[in-house]
């Protein structure tokens, strides 16, 4: 099914450029087989291919039967509400997407799927569009605030792109009162004259009640939250503990010096690291959880974790890929017990190359739980202490750091670029209240976890590549051309260069460039203006290579336990390394790797936006207490209605234009900056400001400062 899509499409573009052309007449269904060369057994494909090229409106099909580009452009996309009415409408493939104005709308609901009729550009104007045909939607439920009427109620969505309240008869209301948080399934998304209609279906809690507004998002991203029974019965069936039956066949390496290390709060542990050196050639284990022992492909555990995709951390709870009895339990590789892994062994030398590894089935058993505190305060720190306190175990630390540095310098030598924003932890109270927010950031041993995990992944995608196996990638692919003239462009105003050859660039240019501003004032808003013109990392069956680490091979192997893609490769893997994958079994993993890397790239996204949005939420619940404080902050972003100023806690707000004294700004979007016409003042990425916190609203997630000059 597959092979016969790619078919169709590279036909489709055959066609599209036929009817495209200025000498094109319209033609009927024979004439186009015959100066197309189509014999007769295939024209039933041809049939196939002009409907749904019909279909999708990118041609037409006349009242006299021939087939032509229709006068008006159409495209199928994905349409953005906004709260004022209008819309966006985000075409697959387009960098930019097109305006819908509010009377263009034409009864569209966020996020629904829709063709619309593509407007001639006008000169200078950002592109435009109309929607024609409601294709399909997209939300099925939505998550808000329930308010109580007489006999009635209605829900007013946390989404404040859905612009419409929600009506729920009395009998739907499933005895919600008012006040509580809600998830209304939508039985009618409403027409201009008449509201959205919906059935309650679950009662989060009082919106007050702690955990309710994290939950809340959890049930509007559409993130489950609760096992089935059929899988938590599978989780209960599995054994708490290794049996003896499970350990003979693997390689048994209980015996050898073996850490896990990992965050203060991290329950499942699915890396364990090995390091000797021999002869100026280290050994390098890095072993990870065989959750696929345990998960089983199409069994309840399998068919969930599918669903999921990847586990979701969260301001205030882990949603796991799989149930806490395993992530936690025997898929976790725990202090002092005997665990089932799949293991990659390298041998390393002092360049940093690779010679030779082994990827086998083990038995393992980890000596020591360690933290990366604890670690850093080995090989950084040289805590007495704490050096005193895991002294068995000092010396393959310090190994462990002066490979990680080989390894770091290695590939750093062929250009990987290193984007290193520090991250935040925020610390709840035990009625979820944020207390602290400060900035993460990485240190020697989680450097040293980071150095060994990718050293994997690289080898096992590498190895399997060449053995012409049905894999999953990590790809991430070169950025846009365009993008990059762009950026070259900008930085030369700044007396910086990037050099790009042909329409192509490579990693260790942007590597140099991040290099040259270190330390500058320049630094943060050169960065955030690189990272921004980067494309986003996704999983494919196809090896397209990783541009952001400048491998021509990768993978994610190291997290089953969180992550599908790492669980469906050790599938792979393992019939591999026991001699199972037949013809028959690759053109299953074949038949299936197209949906599953789609799949597990969108739920990645959403995923990640989740997190994102609980972030914000707590921030903008802890500057509530903020209000009045003056702070000095970097500028983080500038658009022509305002500037948004970064604090060193990470968080984030926007100062409007209205709040940047009585000059008028002018914005301009090549540099970057804004600029007052009376004053002349000018605002730029990167520069410190000092700022007042003026609002912080909680349901919009968003913070307003005010400038101080």
């Amino acid at each position: 099914v597959y092979k016969r899509q790619d078919i169709i499409n590279e036909k489709k573009k055959i066609i599209l450029e036929l009817m495209r052309d200025k000498h094109y007449v319209p033609m009927k269904f024979k004439e186009l087989a015959v100066i197309l060369n189509v014999r007769k057994e295939d024209r039933k494909l041809l049939d196939i291919v002009l409907s749904e090229l019909v279909n999708e409106g990118k041609i037409m099909l006349t009242k006299r039967g021939k087939y032509s580009i229709p006068k008006e452009q159409y495209a199928e996309g994905l349409f953005i509400s906004h709260e004022k009415g209008f819309g966006f409408v985000e075409v697959e493939g387009e960098e930019e997407d097109y305006f819908i104005p509010e009377n263009n709308v034409n009864g569209a609901f966020h996020h629904d799927m829709v063709l619309i009729a593509v407007e001639p550009v006008q000169t200078g104007k950002r592109k435009e569009a109309k929607v024609i045909k409601i294709l399909s939607h997209e939300i099925r439920e939505v998550v808000g605030f329930f308010q109580q009427n007489k006999g009635f109620g209605y829900v007013l969505p946390d989404n404040q792109r859905i612009t419409s309240d929600i009506y729920v008869a009395g009998k739907d209301t499933m005895g919600a009162v008012q006040g509580h948080k809600v998830v209304v399934k939508l039985t009618s998304y409403g027409t201009d004259e008449r509201k959205p209609e919906g059935v309650i279906t679950e009662i989060l809690g009082h919106a007050n009640d702690p955990g309710v507004d994290i939950m809340s998002i959890v049930k509007s991203y559409e993130i489950p939250s609760e096992f089935p029974e059929e899988v938590m019965e599978q989780a209960a069936s599995i054994p708490t503990e290794v049996p003896e039956e499970e350990k003979s066949g693997r390689m048994d390496i209980r015996e050898w010096q073996t850490v896990t290390i990992d965050g203060e709060d991290a329950k499942d542990l699915d890396d364990a690291i090995t390091l000797t050196k021999e002869n100026d050639i280290y050994t390098l284990g890095v072993h990870i959880a065989d959750v696929s022992h345990y998960v089983t492909e199409n069994s309840p555990l399998d068919k969930e974790a599918v669903k999921r995709g990847t586990s979701v951390y969260l301001v205030d709870r882990v949603i796991p890929m799989i149930p806490h009895k395993l992530s936690n339990g025997i898929c976790s590789l725990n202090e002092g017990e005997d665990r089932l892994a799949l293991s990659c062994i390298m041998k390393i030398n002092e360049k940093g190359e690779i010679i030779d590894h082994q990827v086998a089935e083990t038995l393992i058993h980890v000596d020591r739980r360690m933290t990366y505190t604890a670690v850093n305060d080995i090989v950084t720190n040289h805590d007495k202490d704490t050096m005193k306190e895991y002294q068995d175990f000092v010396d393959m630390f310090h190994l462990m750091a002066e490979l990680s540095n080989i390894l770091r310098k290695k590939r750093y030598g062929r250009g990987a670029i290193d984007f290193d924003f520090p991250e935040c932890k925020i610390k709840l109270n035990g009625k979820g209240y944020p207390v602290s927010i400060e900035p993460y950031d990485r240190n020697a041993a989680t450097k040293i976890i980071e150095d060994f995990m990718l050293a994997a992944n690289e080898t096992v995608a590498e190895y399997f590549f060449w053995q012409q196996v049905p894999f999953v990638y990590r790809n991430h692919e070169k950025p846009d051309s365009d993008r990059m003239k762009a950026l070259a462009a900008f930085i030369t105003n700044m007396g910086y260069s990037l050099k790009v050859s042909g329409d192509e660039v490579h990693p260790k240019e942007i590597q140099k460039l991040l290099g040259k501003i270190e330390g500058t004032p320049e630094e943060a808003m050169i960065s955030r203006v690189t990272l921004r013109s980067m494309k986003r990392a996704e999983y494919t069956p196809e090896c397209m290579g990783h541009f952001g680490l400048a491998a021509k091979y990768y993978t994610h192997f190291t997290s089953p336990i969180r992550r599908y893609p790492d669980l469906q490769i050790h599938r792979i893997i393992k019939e591999c390394i026991n001699g199972k994958m037949s013809d028959k079994h690759a053109e299953h993993f074949r038949s299936i790797l197209p949906q599953v890397t789609k799949d597990c790239s969108t739920y990645e996204r959403r995923a990640d936006e989740a997190e994102r949005e609980t972030e914000k939420l707590k921030k903008a619940e802890y500057m509530r207490s903020q209000i009045g404080e003056e702070f000095v902050g970097v500028i983080s972003g500038v658009t022509n209605f305002g500037v948004y100023v970064e604090l060193p806690n990470t968080i984030e707000g926007l100062v409007h234009v209205s709040n940047m004294t009585d000059d008028h700004y002018i914005y301009d979007e090549s540099s970057y900056s804004m600029t007052g016409e009376r004053t002349r003042k000018t605002y730029k990425l990167g520069q410190p400001v000092k700022i007042r916190v003026e609002s912080a609203d909680k349901l919009s997630r968003t913070i307003d400062f005010s400038m101080l000059q």
